[in-house]
């Protein structure tokens, strides 16, 4: 088998998710689809607000994603074509997450980076997609749901960290 081949099916296969997602979407007609179950990221963290207070600091958008673990259409976000020197922190506690240097173009459709900072993201089990387990990845500080973290990344991690545009904020290098 070339070595290649694996990476091209992960790829069909990121697409037709993102197809998915995207379709969802529009015929739903929201800007950002959550969980049939959304859940919140419990335990106790540094950062922490009421219900109220997150929906308020957030807005309707980045609080479905980063409260309830929605998850923007494919395509959307801006900072798929951001490519200046700079740093990505969490949407909602400000943690600096990732570097410009980490982030690539897996042609999945959400801004993508092959390694997380030290120290700054906890992971769980996300079983939303009937038949397919994925890895969800949370900001330490406050409990935001970033995205998801699949195993079809370049090297030398292998990881892609898929994150969700609006979970972050870019502020690029002075």
């Amino acid at each position: 088998m070339h070595p290649s081949a694996p990476r091209r099916r992960s790829q069909k296969y990121m697409m037709q998710r993102s197809t998915f997602l995207g379709s969802l979407a529009s015929l739903t007609g929201a800007a950002v689809l959550a969980p049939a179950l959304a859940r919140a990221a419990t335990g106790a963290y540094a950062v922490t607000h009421t219900d109220a207070e997150w929906k308020a600091l957030l807005g309707p958008d980045r609080y479905v994603i980063l409260r309830q673990n929605g998850t923007e259409p494919a395509f959307s976000s801006a900072l798929n074509e951001e490519h200046r020197a700079g740093l990505y922190f969490c949407a909602g506690c400000n943690l600096e997450l990732f570097t410009s240097a980490m982030k690539y173009d897996s042609g999945d459709g959400w801004p993508s980076f092959w390694t997380v900072l030290p120290h700054t993201t906890l992971t769980q089990t996300d079983n939303d997609i009937p038949g397919e387990e994925r890895t969800e990845v949370h900001c330490r500080r406050c409990g935001g749901h970033l995205g998801h973290i699949f195993d079809d990344g370049p090297a030398p991690t292998h990881l892609r960290y898929c994150i969700d545009g609006l979970a972050l904020q870019f502020v690029a290098k002075a």
